[in-house]
């Protein structure tokens, strides 16, 4: 299924903008759904899988909306995943447009979510339409699954799904997501999984008092940078050729109401860390806690210590059934487009890919180019849009 891409005269970008995976997309970019709102953009590809003899589950779990579409009751093979839920658009009046009115210009689309990720929903689920209708309705038993909340806290999203999945024993097989992974190209870079992440605030109280009486109050900013200073020079793993290395950031520091005569009496230091599968949340939390508690038995201060957002590792390896070949049925879909292998990755940012990885799942995430992500005038070029469907299609004939 070799396309020619004709990247840069009017009749091309003009062609390419009628097909059908631009157009879902531009449908979907014109919902503006900021997280957790769906505005619409489930009950629209729920009417869509409906016709193809998808069973659509939908429920809401505290306000995010979240969709299990099936094939049948039988052990699923495959899942499509991906969110509906985009960052929010930012300061309006820098956009070329407005954001949720998507805009073609130049062969590229504009608008909130044209590459994070209505785009990949938009082409996963054309991708199945035309596999239907070119081949039929599959032997197996497919998924789609959709949710709201992936770019707020995830709390109530994909975790939802996966803990009803899990009930039932209806957990995949394998796993892809539309996430933009890739560089200059769509498939060029795919994700074998993901490092871990986590949060804490450290809320220190110490003695307010007079600056000019030092030895009358507890000085919580000191305590604080001294701290923020162990942990910034702790150690960690330097990486390996599927993760990059663990890394700590200080990320806020906050004495509250600046008053100049007066010694803070309380700090809070908020980091985060970044972390390998050589590590879980335990043994980090264990290691953050002895260097906290080693400085603050040196002072008379009080502390707190609250972990935030944890997100554990995964990889494409995790797989009890790793020797089976999700990564080689991708490989050779993303070959037959590009006429190259993507490379393999386990950086960047968290994904929901980290819920729906476990021993029974394998998962990859394999989307559009994401270098304007979040940004104002998000866009994707038309082009890769088309180049995504292809490679999709190639990869569900595997199945």
């Amino acid at each position: 299924m070799n396309r020619a891409y004709a990247y840069r005269n009017d009749k091309a970008h003009a062609d390419l903008a009628i097909h059908k995976a631009v157009a879902y997309t531009q449908t979907l970019v014109a919902k503006a759904s900021v997280t957790p709102d769906d505005a619409g953009c489930q009950d629209w590809v729920a009417a869509k899988l409906t016709k193809l003899g998808f069973n659509i589950e939908r429920f809401v779990d505290n306000g995010v909306t979240n969709t299990i579409a099936s094939l049948s009751d039988a052990k699923p093979v495959l899942a499509l995943a991906g969110h509906t839920d985009v960052v929010p658009p930012g300061a309006r009046e820098r956009w070329h447009s407005d954001p949720f009115v998507p805009t073609v210009k130049a062969g590229y689309l504009i608008g909130r979510g044209a590459v994070d990720m209505k785009s990949g929903v938009a082409v996963m689920l054309a991708a199945v339409e035309d596999h239907f209708q070119t081949y039929g309705r599959p032997n197996q038993n497919w998924q789609f699954l959709l949710t709201s909340d992936e770019e707020g806290e995830a709390s109530h999203g994909t975790q939802s799904i996966v803990k009803r999945l899990a009930q039932r024993n209806q957990l995949p097989q394998y796993c892809l997501i539309a996430e933009p992974t890739a560089d200059q190209q769509a498939g060029d870079v795919i994700k074998i999984g993901r490092r871990g992440a986590i949060s804490a605030k450290l809320i220190i109280q110490g003695r307010q008092g007079h600056v000019a009486y030092p030895d009358k109050s507890i000085n919580a900013v000191h305590i604080g940078s001294k701290v923020a200073c162990a942990l910034a020079e702790l150690e960690w793993d330097k990486g390996s050729d599927d993760f990059p290395g663990t890394s700590l950031q200080v990320t806020y520091v906050n004495s509250g109401e600046f008053t100049d005569n007066v010694v803070p009496g309380s700090c809070e230091v908020c980091f985060n860390l970044r972390y390998s599968h050589r590590y879980n949340e335990v043994s980090i939390s264990q290691r953050i806690v002895r260097c906290i508690t080693k400085i603050m038995a040196e002072s008379q201060a009080q502390y707190q210590l609250e972990w935030q957002r944890p997100c554990t590792p995964y990889h494409i390896s995790d797989a009890a059934d790793a020797d089976s070949n999700l990564l080689v049925k991708v490989e050779q879909a993303i070959v037959a487009v590009n006429h190259r292998f993507p490379r393999l990755s386990t950086s960047g940012g968290t994904s929901d890919g980290r819920f729906l990885s476990s021993a029974q799942t394998q998962v990859i995430e394999l989307g559009l180019p994401n270098k304007t992500i979040h940004q104002v005038n998000e866009q994707v070029e038309l082009a890769q849009v088309v180049r995504l469907y292809d490679i999709y299609r190639q990869l569900l004939q595997q199945f």
